[in-house]
């Protein structure tokens, strides 16, 4: 294995001038997107009975006051939230010298400091803290519930828990608000995701173009961070990719390793491009020259029509159950290396619903509907247990009154497929 600490010098010779996209498509109603995606947080939180919620998850913050601020960062520092009142004002809480992050925002009423009470904040003040900023949340519920003391939160340590309930205040759980909230989306958010994805795609065109005998997977997948970045993207959930033997069983990490001529390249994008919005798509390359094998042709094929059956059969209105029961099922090698679900939510990241295997559904799964306005991803990995290489494939796609409309166009690799496309 190599060394991965030893500088290894890039062998990827790059031109930063094609990773830039011309933006041709049509401009997006922000004020329009901002106020549908607050609607749907206060609706939720009408329909529950809650005064307001409290945000912590980087995501939540950006879906519900499109405010951003070191979103990677702040993931893992609890140093930003904010308070939503169901009827009042939508609160930012930020970090220190970055109240004129959110001047830009119409939607958002006011911008005060945070207080932060996690241990790299507070050290041995963190009590003291959690109890200052308790009692400025619970402010803020007094004043603006009505008398209602039940606040959704996303995400809260066990200190923060106590601090609230010492002010008398009434925990929900926040994330059935904003996962049901996010899993609708509107004509905005739909340009958005589509603007997204054609940067993907462009940084996929880009190493597709660029892979060859002897570049390393790092490099690679380095070409996806570039093009995101270059186009106001905002950064890659994970690092799949892998070749050859790596690529089964699936999940390794790309890595300092050398792609050979002839191996398989597996990827999955997990892009959160512009505006935010991810691109969650899945490819499988041929490197170098010659001909793919059978064996490589086979589970390719496996793989794309395990996804386009699905695509096919999943329609509004169905239950996440029925989906699960009627999805392809995959050949009996392949089962223990099954991917985790056979299509899930995406939108800001993956999100609601999950609707997995048929066989996963007893401790896995839960049932919930289909409907028009989500956007899924239809997952594929075709490995069999023991065997040399597998096969990532994922599509993106709009549920419609009709089915299923892919937003994601990349072409499948015609000489790793037994027919034609």
């Amino acid at each position: 294995m190599p060394d991965s600490s030893a500088p290894i010098a890039p062998t990827l010779t790059f031109n930063p001038a094609k990773a830039r996209l011309p933006d041709n498509g049509p401009e997006i109603d922000m004020r329009k997107l901002r106020s549908y995606r607050l609607d749907r947080i206060r609706a939720g939180l009408k329909q529950r009975d809650y005064a307001g919620i409290l945000l912590y998850d980087p995501l939540n913050i950006r879906y519900a006051t499109d405010s951003r601020n070191m979103a990677v960062w702040t993931a893992h520092n609890a140093v930003r939230y904010a308070f939503i009142a169901t009827e009042g004002p939508v609160v930012i809480f930020d970090f220190h010298n970055c109240e004129f992050l959110s001047e830009h925002l119409d939607l958002v009423d006011e911008v005060r400091l945070a207080t932060p009470w996690y241990y790299f904040g507070a050290g041995p003040n963190g009590p003291l803290r959690a109890k200052e900023w308790a009692a400025e949340i619970a402010d803020l519920v007094r004043s603006h519930g009505g008398g209602n003391r039940r606040l959704a939160v996303d995400k809260c340590d066990p200190m923060g828990v106590a601090a609230l309930t010492a002010e008398g205040i009434e925990i929900k759980e926040g994330q059935e608000v904003t996962e049901l909230a996010r899993s609708i989306k509107s004509a905005e958010e739909i340009a958005c995701m589509r603007r997204s994805i054609a940067v993907c795609e462009a940084a996929v065109g880009q190493m597709r173009q660029h892979l060859r005998p002897g570049i390393l997977e790092n490099e690679l997948w380095a070409i996806l961070n570039y093009v995101n970045a270059a186009n106001d993207g905002e950064w890659i959930e994970t690092r799949l990719l892998s070749a050859g033997g790596r690529t089964n069983p699936w999940f390794r990490e790309c890595g300092p390793f050398e792609i050979q001529a002839g191996d398989l390249v597996s990827f999955d994008t997990d892009m959160v491009g512009p505006y935010s919005y991810c691109s969650d798509i899945s490819r499988t390359f041929y490197c170098g020259g010659g001909k793919p094998s059978d064996d490589q042709r086979r589970l390719y094929q496996l793989a794309w029509e395990q996804i386009h059956v699905n695509m096919d059969i999943i329609k509004p209105g169905m239950t996440f159950f029925e989906v699960a029961e009627k999805s392809w099922k995959l050949p009996e090698s392949c089962r223990a290396n099954r991917y985790s679900v056979v299509m899930h939510g995406v939108g800001l990241a993956d999100e609601f619903p999950h609707i997995g295997h048929s066989e996963d559904l007893g401790h896995t799964g839960y049932d919930g509907i289909v409907e028009p306005g989500m956007t899924l991803c239809v997952e594929s990995y075709i490995g069999e247990e023991g065997g040399k290489e597998g096969v990532k494939l994922e599509q993106q796609v709009l549920i419609t009154e009709k089915g299923a409309e892919p937003l994601s166009t990349f072409p499948f690799e015609e000489n790793l497929l037994a027919k034609e496309i």
